[in-house]
């Protein structure tokens, strides 16, 4: 079975809500599985631009509703979740960033003169935590304040041209926050600074955090991909993942996937799910950095074209984009008074600059004069800002 780059436009439109938006930020979230939240206001823009939901409306997802949770997982990034995935995560992607992460860290403590067993020192230092936050919910810093051990540095890799001088409370934090004992909770910071309190899966959750196996795991998040992404090729997942062949592979043979051509090469769409999506009405987006749709696939030709250069950093990171009918034909970027201003690549007719045109007046509404900065800016934008 053949499955055209047309037909793949289409569906990443329809799937991924950008088409037509959809009533809420979770539906939004769930249309694209997770949201990128490396960067604070990310998630907020990409829930607006597939639901037109407001930064308050987002907030309340998270922060009073908690049907959206942050968590550590793929590529040892920061994703908002809906809150039924995140025993899949847990088990399965966050698992893997704890085991690659935690046995580093041990050793560095070994080699930073903290003690003679990293392993039983982190375990310590994470239950410690766990204590300290079953009282009240506290920042890195107040943690760093209240236990002794956490309020140190250490040396990485010295000698070297990479040697830092790093605070170790940031990097037992992470540990803890990846295994979903820890979570983010309230957000001091506002939406657009990630400055989190810390407290645990029972007090934010409700109950403690229960990890569905491995196997269980990414079963579900392939699924919950090929859904809205497929089809993918077996690169994609590995890379979106962050996994195994293997874990991938043997995923796909549990859901019974189906082996379809692409341009990118053989591709995979869940057995149920093979009968053509019909072309949307012509459609506009504005994504921000590091948006899902953005970076869902590591195969991107079929929606980036010869693009790649302009638009994402040399560490693959993928900045503000401006999509026509399922293909990315520039970006965006703000000028000085936070006004939307579309940066094109291509020619893409009269239609296409007055629906973009639109996207961006709404957009600039919905900032109502602030500003996003980025660490992320694509050379386009990095381009454009300069002019």
């Amino acid at each position: 079975m053949w499955v055209g780059d047309d037909q793949r436009r289409a569906r990443l439109g329809v799937r991924q809500s950008l088409a037509l938006r959809v009533a809420d930020p979770v539906a939004a979230t769930e249309s694209v599985v997770c949201l990128h939240a490396t960067e604070a206001a990310s998630p907020y823009l990409s829930a607006w631009a597939r639901s037109g939901a407001t930064r308050e409306q987002f907030a309340a997802a998270m922060y009073d509703e908690r049907s959206l949770v942050k968590q550590l997982a793929m590529r040892r990034t920061v994703f908002v979740f809906p809150r039924d995935l995140l025993p899949a995560v847990w088990g399965s992607a966050s698992a893997r960033v704890v085991a690659a992460i935690a046995p580093r860290l041990a050793k560095e403590v070994e080699a930073g003169g903290f003690s003679d067993d990293g392993t039983t020192w982190l375990a310590a230092r994470i239950e410690e935590i766990e204590s300290a936050l079953t009282e009240q919910p506290r920042t890195t810093a107040q943690l760093r304040e209240l236990l002794p051990e956490l309020n140190r540095r250490m040396l990485l890799s010295p000698g070297s041209n990479y040697a830092a001088d790093v605070a170790i409370a940031n990097r037992v934090v992470t540990v803890a926050a990846a295994s979903g004992r820890v979570q983010r909770g309230l957000n001091q910071g506002g939406w657009r600074v990630m400055r989190p309190e810390w407290t645990t899966a029972e007090h934010w959750l409700g109950e403690p955090a229960t990890p569905l196996s491995a196997a269980d795991g990414y079963r579900l998040l392939i699924q919950r991909w090929l859904r809205q992404f497929g089809p993918g090729t077996e690169t994609d997942l590995v890379w979106w993942l962050g996994a195994t062949k293997a874990a991938v592979r043997r995923a796909l043979g549990e859901l019974d996937a189906v082996e379809v051509q692409t341009s990118c090469g053989p591709g995979y769409l869940l057995p149920d799910d093979l009968d053509q999506v019909a072309d949307p009405e012509p459609w506009a987006a504005l994504l921000p950095v590091l948006d899902p749709t953005t970076m869902g696939w590591k195969q991107r030709d079929f929606y980036l074209g010869e693009h790649g250069p302009h638009l994402f950093d040399r560490n693959g990171n993928g900045g503000t984009t401006a999509w026509w009918n399922g293909r990315i034909v520039g970006g965006w970027h703000q000028d000085p008074d936070a006004v939307v201003h579309v940066d094109l690549l291509e020619e893409v007719g009269e239609d296409a600059k007055r629906a973009l045109a639109a996207k961006a007046d709404e957009l600039t509404e919905w900032l109502a004069g602030e500003r996003v900065g980025s660490v992320y800016h694509s050379p386009l934008t990095r381009s454009a800002l300069a002019d």
